[in-house]
């Protein structure tokens, strides 16, 4: 920085003056106005002030290179603001712009870029659709011009967006192996153990078309769907999708996707977790092979009668594989329980407890473990929902029973019975309704127990604790629907459906590597509203001031990512070095 001098007829004002590249071109502006000569006189002394002042300069530009430097903003209370000036800026996506560089998506793009030989920036179109996607989920036009609230503006038209999602579809194999491979380099994928489940997203038209067909919808909407096949690895990250239509058996989408993380992802040995309706016989058999093999539930009612003659006896239970055996129908009497703890060595609380039992059957060729596990806890929530559904059924009886239709098995409707007889024996001039008692007595035989088959030989409670993990890719489906708002899906063509899914794909598994860097000490509510709301108010020629406010979160953010953006003001410089980071 230099001193410069503004002359006039009468007078001489002194100022400090920097200079700058704007676009390419040398500018200078006055930073800080040091006044007239009996100005500097006063502020540095009368013996040579201008040579203290120019060394003042000096030593001002050393802390504008440190980032030191005070920055004096001035402001006029009658001054307008210039029209369209934008002043307002989302920094929130720089951090999701630093994990999307180290996962070298831009990379990926390039690759498919150089296939294609098309003339428009394709990883400016993933990267907003993705960053818009965590943080102002909606349409592709309403997309295009809210990444207009980042600082880096969108290169490209809505015609290329458009375009961009049809090459995206049609490259969403190759983007799913080559992101798997890329995000090995920067977290530890846990792949002994995949998890999958499936889940499906409709559509608000009425017509079926390619991919979206009627299906059972989760959501019981009468609007064509799509069905969505997941994996995800033993950390809870997103591993592989498929997308298929909506009138597909579930059980059958396990296989082609399973076969492509084989072929694609070069993993040939892990365990596959699932639920029951996605465990057929043969995606068991086929889990049975090539250093695999699986963990499903099972459903204790549709076992064979001597199966569940023994998974329900009260006798055979233990707590480990080094304690004795337990009674069920014993273990709420506490002498029973303290004649137990002294033949075992071991109390036990009924409360946290969990009981099980174990055997091997072979079936079709196929041989597997039964693990049978039953809890009070898990017992008393059964009845606690079971209370509620029974509460719901009788104010539908005692207020309008016509509008009583065929209930499904976890319907509260199913408690009610309709006959036509008083309990006289007389035919009733009208349909009378009831709750049904039997329901109730069968169901309850079953609660407090859970099953679960595997062909491994791990411990109980090593299979139990794998399965109880499930919940997880449920909060998956749950994060792209509800926060990422993946549904309803607007768009007709099958290829951009899949860029759709893709594009969420590549969201949740950012958001999961945000999430871990975290610490998991945030809820997904919590990170994405904080980061869309990381503001940042632009100073013409200065910087940007923040204008959100600092937390706790945004302390563990700066902390995790090694750049910050909560300083009084970013000035430009430093601003520029940011932008750069994130995308090294």
């Amino acid at each position: 920085m230099t001193i410069s001098v503004s002359r006039s007829k009468n007078s001489e004002t002194y100022y400090v003056k920097q200079s700058l590249y704007n676009k390419g071109n040398r500018t200078s502006k006055n930073v800080e106005k040091l006044g007239s000569y009996s100005d500097l006189e006063a502020r540095f002394g009368k013996d040579n002030p201008l040579e203290k002042a120019k060394k003042y300069a000096q030593e001002l530009g050393r802390k504008e290179k440190e980032g030191q430097r005070e920055i004096i903003i001035k402001c006029s209370p009658v001054a307008k603001i210039p029209k369209n000036e934008k002043r307002l800026y989302s920094a929130g996506y720089l951090f999701l712009q630093k994990i999307y560089s180290e996962l070298g998506i831009a990379n990926i793009c390039k690759t498919i870029e150089n296939k294609y030989k098309f003339d428009f920036d394709l990883n400016a179109i993933l990267s907003r659709l993705v960053y818009g996607r965590i943080l102002f989920p909606s349409s592709k036009l309403a997309t295009l011009e809210l990444s207009k609230k980042f600082m880096e503006q969108p290169n490209f038209e809505l015609h290329q967006m458009y375009r961009g999602l049809e090459v995206i579809g049609e490259e969403t194999d190759f983007i799913q192996s080559a992101l798997y491979k890329n995000s090995t380099k920067i977290v530890n994928r846990k792949t002994g153990v995949l998890f999958y489940d499936c889940t499906n997203y409709f559509f608000e038209i009425e017509q079926e078309d390619g991919l979206k067909q009627y299906g059972y919808s989760k959501e019981h909407r009468p609007n064509p769907i799509v069905q969505m096949g997941l994996f995800m690895d033993g950390d809870g990250m997103p591993l592989a999708f498929s997308i298929n239509k909506g009138n597909t058996n579930e059980q059958t989408t396990l296989k082609p996707l399973e076969k492509k993380i084989l072929s694609d992802f070069e993993l040939s040995k892990f365990v596959v977790c699932t639920d029951a309706g996605l465990s057929s016989a043969s995606n068991r058999m086929y889990n049975n092979i090539g250093g695999r093999a699986f963990i499903t539930t099972q459903s204790v009612k549709k076992l064979k009668k001597h199966l569940k003659t023994w998974a329900l006896d009260a006798e055979g239970w233990r707590i480990s594989s080094k304690a004795g055996e337990y009674d069920l129908s014993k273990i709420e009497d506490t002498e029973y329980l303290k004649q137990c703890a002294k033949l075992y060595g071991k109390a036990v609380d009924i409360k946290t407890e969990t009981f099980y039992k174990e055997r091997w059957i072979k079936e079709d060729g196929l041989e597997q473990k039964i693990i049978i596990t039953y809890s009070i806890k898990y017992r008393d929530y059964q009845r606690n929902i079971r209370a509620g559904q029974l509460e719901r059924a009788k104010k539908l009886i005692d207020s309008n029973p016509t509008k009583l239709k065929k209930a499904n098995q976890n319907d509260f409707k199913r408690f009610i019975k309709k006959t036509n007889v008083t309990l006289d024996g007389e035919v009733a001039e009208k349909e009378l309704y009831s709750i049904d008692d039997s329901v109730i007595t069968a169901e309850e035989i079953f609660d407090g127990f859970y099953a679960v088959c595997t062909n491994l030989e791990d411990s109980p409670a090593e299979i139990i604790k794998i399965n109880h993990r499930r919940w997880e890719i449920e909060e998956c489906f749950r994060i792209m629907k509800s926060e990422f708002k993946a549904r309803p899906v607007y768009l007709k063509r099958d290829e951009r459906i899949e860029a759709h899914f893709t594009t969420c794909f590549i969201s949740l598994l950012i958001y999961r590597i945000l999430e871990k860097r975290l610490g998991g000490e945030f809820t997904c509510s919590q990170i994405v509203n904080e980061l869309r709301n990381m503001n940042m108010l632009a100073v013409p020629k200065e910087g940007y001031i923040p204008a959100y406010t600092r937390t706790d979160f945004t302390d563990a953010l700066h902390d995790n990512f090694g750049f910050r953006t909560d300083y009084q003001i970013i000035p430009l410089q430093k601003m520029k070095k940011i932008l750069k980071e994130t995308k090294a």
